[in-house]
């Protein structure tokens, strides 16, 4: 994004809270365009990327998280989900559908506005990261190369794979993982947001090479390891 304003579609059928999200984010130097549902922000997804989508869960038609999820099946594209339900249960199936943050309403304005700021510059920090336990991360994909295949990852699905490479036989703990993951270090239902992206990602690397996924082993209480097996 160097060189140009980031752009980021906002979706939410009220226009009340089309009006405020598109405020708050053009204050922080944001460029953004608005869709009331999620087919009509699908079909100009399939045309341009945005650098982000602040995307409500309740839509008329298809869903929020059914949106988010069709995004991450395609795009390395930040997603943050904004709805009125704010339990944990809906943070973490928001999370399940691959959403990079998720914020509760009534929120602050400013604090979406910086919170978005942070899922784009995070984007932008692609650090080489070396390969371990015969897998490789490319920075540029965010994918992982298992053998000969090459298996995409979402945002927070990659950095939590580099956090793991980074420190090959090391346990990393949940605090550091969150940290890294999601730039927070103390967050409601955290361990399950983990859980639940570490399961997907060895899912896909899996289904790529099976077995793969058994260098990723669970420290029970503390975090998680990658075995390089040496």
């Amino acid at each position: 994004m160097t060189g140009h304003l980031p752009v980021a579609f906002v979706v939410d059928d009220e226009p009340a809270m089309l009006d405020i999200v598109t405020f708050a984010l053009e204050t922080q130097g944001f460029e953004t365009r608005s869709f009331r549902s999620a087919e009509s922000a699908w079909a100009e997804l399939t045309v341009s990327r945005p650098d982000l989508v602040v995307l409500d869960v309740m839509l008329p038609g298809a869903s929020g998280m059914t949106l988010c999820t069709r995004i991450k099946a395609r795009w390395d594209v930040p997603v943050m989900l904004v709805t009125a339900k704010g339990e944990a249960p809906d943070r973490i199936a928001g999370l399940e559908a691959q959403a990079d943050d998720y914020m509760a309403k009534p929120f602050h304005p400013r604090e979406l506005a910086l919170r978005a700021q942070r899922l784009v510059r995070r984007g932008d920090a692609r650090e080489p990261v070396t390969g371990a336990a015969g897998m490789e991360l490319d920075v540029t994909s965010h994918e992982v190369v298992v053998g000969s295949r090459r298996v995409p990852l979402t945002v927070n699905e990659f950095r939590l794979l580099a956090a793991l490479m980074a420190r090959p036989d090391v346990p990393v703990t949940f605090r550091e993982l969150l940290l890294l993951g999601w730039g927070e270090s103390d967050r409601l239902g955290d361990r399950d947001m983990i859980k639940a992206a570490i399961y997907r990602m060895r899912h896909k690397l899996d289904a790529a090479s099976p077995g793969s996924s058994a260098a990723i082993e669970s420290i029970r209480g503390t975090g998680y390891v990658l075995r390089t097996g040496a």
